[in-house]
């Protein structure tokens, strides 16, 4: 291990015991720390809001807001209660009040709790890191005044929140968020055969066709996931969803997956469980790197081509030195 790879190391271990965080499991203490930290994450819309419910938000449309938008003639139909008395007797002609209307934008997360976010080489397993941002983004939200719910994905059951606005909505998401990770099992055994991936691309692709479903238009919503399990078919459900709504994915990753580290002796084991090879030249972990470099580009690519936002999010480092 180098110098500086040491020094990482132990700064992360710092920040976990200095917050009281395993980075396998979670405390309610620590994702209600995230409410000192909103200031990271902006849910400022950066597209039409397009919820028909009044909210805080001005739109594009003119209506009757509470926002004042400007004065214009009087017309046939106005309602009498919008004329500007003071502009048309200044004028001599009669003018009347336009306003913008306000909107809502509820914000809904999508979390994947799959058997493939129970990983991590360094800081926190995936899962606990979605979950830490999950946890911010209600904060973030709660903090505009924004209606707050979501899914929470794990290979036993998909969780539904309602969206809501009142701080009991976060606890509940909070409580949610918590309940259902550490509920997960830990991996006795990491290989994974066909029939496993099937099945859990199947759930994601049904869990993103419901997210469709309930997912208000309008809404921000942030797909949290390592994306393991973006398939062509899911992909087609968020690429709709976001024709009516903001969708940002957030790929959740571990550094392992970027970079294999550099053992001491020159010979590193790698396993799928099942079988063991070992990577023993710096070719090897050059071509490593390069492939997966390659292959999270194109998946970023592929969605910013459909649209989708992408933020990276790395498990091997607390959220405030990254956002």
């Amino acid at each position: 291990m180098t110098d500086s790879a040491a020094i990482q190391r132990q700064t992360g271990m710092d920040w976990l015991n200095s917050h009281q965080i395993s980075g396998i499991s979670i405390s309610f203490d620590e994702l209600l720390m995230y409410r000192n930290f909103t200031h990271l994450l902006s849910n400022k819309p950066n597209s039409k809001v397009k919820h028909q419910m009044s909210g805080q938000y001005l739109a594009k449309t003119k209506g009757r807001g509470m926002e004042f938008d400007e004065a214009r003639h009087y017309q046939p139909g106005d309602d009498v209660r919008t004329i500007d008395w003071r502009v048309t007797a200044r004028t001599g002609k009669t003018h009347t009040k336009i306003f913008r209307e306000e909107k809502d934008r509820p914000v809904f997360v999508f979390c994947d709790l799959l058997p493939s976010m129970r990983f991590g080489s360094q800081l926190l397993f995936k899962s606990v890191q979605a979950c830490h941002l999950s946890a911010l983004i209600a904060w973030a939200a709660k903090k505009r005044g924004d209606k707050i719910g979501g899914l929470i994905l794990s290979e036993q059951d998909l969780y539904e929140v309602k969206p809501r606005s009142s701080q009991q909505a976060v606890l509940h998401w909070l409580t949610a968020l918590k309940n259902n990770n550490n509920a997960l099992p830990m991996q006795q055994n990491i290989s994974v055969n066909e029939v496993d991936k099937q099945t859990q691309e199947q759930k994601f692709i049904e869990a993103c066709a419901h997210l469709r479903r309930v997912a208000h238009p309008g809404s921000l919503v942030y797909i949290i996931s390592d994306l393991q399990h973006l398939t062509n078919d899911a992909l087609q459900h968020l690429y709709q969803l976001q024709k009516h709504c903001e969708v940002v994915a957030c790929w959740i990753n571990d550094p392992i997956e970027q970079t294999l580290p550099k053992a001491m002796s020159g010979l590193m084991p790698v396993t799928n469980g099942n079988q063991t090879k070992v990577v023993n030249n710096t070719a090897q972990l050059t071509d490593y790197k390069l492939k997966a470099q390659q292959h999270f580009l194109t998946k970023k690519n592929t969605l910013k081509d459909h649209n989708i936002k992408w933020l990276s999010i790395s498990a091997g480092q607390p959220l405030s030195e990254q956002l």
